[in-house]
C-alpha cells in the first residue's frame, strides 16, 4: 500500500532531516510512485523561485541547531542547566543529525587531542630524562 507522505515529511526528506528509516521508506516509494517524484519537483520548484514558509526558512537555516561552539561547551558540561537541557533534547530527542555529526567530531578531536597530548608529554620527560637531577 503507497503511504501519502505530507508536504512537512518530503520537505524534510529533501533537507536530509528523516531518520535514516524514514529516508529509505520515501526513497522507497519515489521508485514504486512517479506521482510522488513529481510532488518533490514541486516542491524544490516553489524553493528555487524563492518562495518559503517560516517552517521551511527555519528547517533550511536550521535556527533551532544549538552552534558548533554551544555544542562542544555541551561536550564539556560547560552550559547552565537551561542550555544543557536544550543541547540534550535537540541531539537525543529531536535526533538532529547534523548535530549529532557535529557532536561525533568535536568528540573525535577531544580524543585525538588527549592522545596528542599524552604522546608530547611522553617524549618531553624522555628528552629531559638524563636532566633530572636525583635528590
Amino acid at each position: 500500500m503507497a503511504k501519502d507522505f505530507t508536504e512537512l515529511e518530503l520537505e524534510a526528506y529533501l533537507d536530509e532531516a528523516l531518520t535514516p528509516g524514514e529516508m529509505a521508506a520515501v526513497e522507497a516509494e519515489l521508485r514504486a510512485n512517479p506521482q510522488l517524484g513529481r510532488r518533490l519537483s514541486a516542491i524544490n520548484g516553489r524553493r528555487d523561485a524563492g518562495v518559503h514558509t517560516i517552517g521551511e526558512i527555519w528547517r533550511r537555516h536550521r535556527i533551532s541547531c544549538p552552534s558548533r561552539e554551544h555544542l562542544g561547551s555541551y561536550l564539556l558540561d560547560a552550559l547552565d542547566k537551561p542550555q544543557m537541557d536544550y543541547c540534550r533534547f535537540h541531539i537525543e530527542e529531536v535526533g538532529c543529525r547534523l548535530c549529532q555529526a557535529n557532536l561525533h567530531d568535536l568528540r573525535m578531536q577531544q580524543e585525538e587531542n588527549a592522545e596528542v597530548a599524552a604522546t608530547r608529554r611522553t617524549k618531553y620527560f624522555q628528552s629531559s630524562a638524563g636532566y633530572l637531577r636525583d635528590k
